[in-house]
């Protein structure tokens, strides 16, 4: 731990307090972290005048970060030491051109052309082809076929290509080609006025319009000196867990029809549109959009608000307990979910899983406990009770998160009830940043840790904005939940995680 700085959700420190190694010890420092159960929240290059530079951000119980100077390429920390730093390395590899020397499966994370103008870092120029026009991995074998999905897929859903190889319907090995979202949204964000980051970072993934924006605001609110009312973190706590429930409500309807049991899907609809709406009656908007601002929000929640969701939530909260013990103890539903697509603790720990799909692994983490903000620090944490890292365990965290969810609201209802003022509406203006400084915000969006890094150079000006979605973590542990399943268990494996594509695409 000597050479690693520790740091503070949320908190902003100089560049000059963060260590900078060299790489061998940079190596040495991450691979005994790594290997003493610590897991990586970002690693990232970015351009420091003419060098290149390398930072990580670490967790156990608390939070580290470090750094290093590297040239054209640097030593594979994914073959020596974890598989938890394969896609941060293809990343590194794609946005600047530099090789992760050894890296065990080097290939491009979106499609791009790199931010240096180089193109060789893969053996070939895939910079300006589209995504997956790339030699697939290939199981050899008379028996073993070929089943190719998407990009463009028969639902209404983003793109995405899977490649299954088979023998039968056995499925051996699944590769997952996204960077069909493309957005370029992190080397937009330096270049753009602040007024326009909400509108940007609200769209990362629109599914979690919240979580990436509040993140976005915590870091502003770190490097302008910005205080935030309680009334308003209490608002933006409740819109947090507010689009945790609309979404766990939505997978688990779609859970429901993915094994053809059609009541609770049909119930599960219906209600996820009622929290849609409250969101809409504390925002203005049914995804949450427009609330959350540096400084606060852009509305205040009166006693008409706070009545809306009291009323809501008694009415609908027997509904939920129903519905959800109709789809939980239906046999046919249990034999469709129990062992199928179970990643084990100890390989969703070796690719670092986050959210609701590590901790239906028996990996507990949860920012929200460990790195608490706004008013996490004074609520009571989750527990999950059914961790065997297959769909079964995956539906049930959700069922627990949704319950415990509810209990939160109700709870922070309570807490703006006894404010002596109400908080005051704020609305987005640039403002003033610390010069030469970095922070990293964290928070556990429904899907898991989101976390947001900015640097800013010596006037102020953000230097480099680093976005990580929990989808980064995740897509790897789809994968490995269809080794050795059926091809027709791959909608309910899918589901069961729910990740992001243009949460991941950027």
């Amino acid at each position: 731990m000597d050479n690693l700085l520790k740091i503070q959700n949320g908190i902003a420190v100089s560049r000059a307090s963060i260590p900078e190694l060299p790489y061998d010890q940079f190596f040495t420092t991450l691979s005994e972290f790594v290997r003493n159960d610590g897991f990586i929240v970002q690693f990232f290059a970015y351009k420091d005048e003419s060098s290149h530079k390398l930072l990580a951000v670490l967790r156990n119980s608390e939070l580290y970060v470090v750094g290093t100077k590297v040239g054209s390429s640097f030593q594979s920390l994914t073959r020596n030491v974890s598989e938890k730093f394969h896609m941060f390395e293809r990343e590194i590899a794609e946005q600047f051109g530099i090789k992760p020397d050894g890296h065990p499966w080097l290939k491009m994370v979106r499609y791009h052309q790199n931010y240096s103008g180089q193109s060789d870092v893969f053996g070939n120029d895939y910079s300006h082809e589209i995504p997956g026009n790339y030699p697939y991995f290939k199981v050899e074998g008379d028996a073993i076929h070929e089943v190719a999905v998407g990009p463009v897929h028969a639902g209404i859903i983003e793109p995405g290509h899977f490649r299954f190889q088979c023998a039968g319907e056995e499925v051996l090995h699944l590769e997952i080609q996204l960077g069909y979202q493309h957005r370029g949204v992190e080397k937009m964000l330096p270049t753009v006025a602040q007024k326009r980051y909400p509108i940007i970072c609200e769209s990362i993934a629109g599914d979690t319009s919240i979580g990436h924006n509040l993140c976005m605001c915590q870091a502003v609110e770190a490097l302008a000196g910005l205080s935030v009312d309680r009334g308003a973190r209490i608002v933006r706590t409740i819109a947090l867990e507010l689009e945790r429930i609309c979404n766990h409500i939505g997978d688990l309807g779609a859970l429901s029809g993915d094994v053809a049991f059609n009541p609770p899907a049909a119930y599960f609809g219906r209600i996820r549109g009622e929290f849609l709406n409250l969101l809409q009656v504390l925002s203005g908007n049914r995804f949450g959009k427009g609330l959350v601002r540096p400084g606060g929000t852009t509305h205040v929640m009166g006693e008409e608000q706070r009545h809306l969701l009291r009323e809501k939530l008694t009415e609908i909260t027997p509904e939920i307990e129903h519905v959800c013990d109709l789809l939980f103890t239906a046999h046919t539903v249990q034999a469709r979910f129990e062992y199928t697509g179970t990643v084990a603790h100890e390989r969703a720990k070796d690719l670092g899983l986050v959210g609701y799909a590590g901790r239906a692994c028996n990996l507990p983490y949860d920012a929200r406990v460990s790195f608490p903000c706004e008013c996490y620090g004074e609520l009571p944490a989750n527990t999950n009770f059914v961790t065997n890292g297959d769909v079964n365990s995956r539906a049930t965290v959700r069922r627990e998160e949704i319950m415990h969810s509810l209990q939160l609201i109700c709870l922070l209802i309570e807490k703006h009830e006894q404010l002596e003022s109400a908080e005051s509406a704020v609305h987005m203006q640039d403002h003033e940043l610390i010069p030469d400084s970095f922070v990293v915000t964290i928070n556990e969006g429904w899907r898991g840790e989101i976390s947001h890094c900015l640097i800013t150079d010596t006037k102020g000006k953000v230097q480099r904005y680093k976005i990580k979605d929990p989808s980064f973590h995740n897509w790897t542990g789809l994968a490995m939940s269809l080794r050795n399943q059926e091809i027709s268990d791959f909608p309910l494996c899918n589901k069961s995680f729910n990740l992001s594509y243009c949460g991941f695409d950027l």
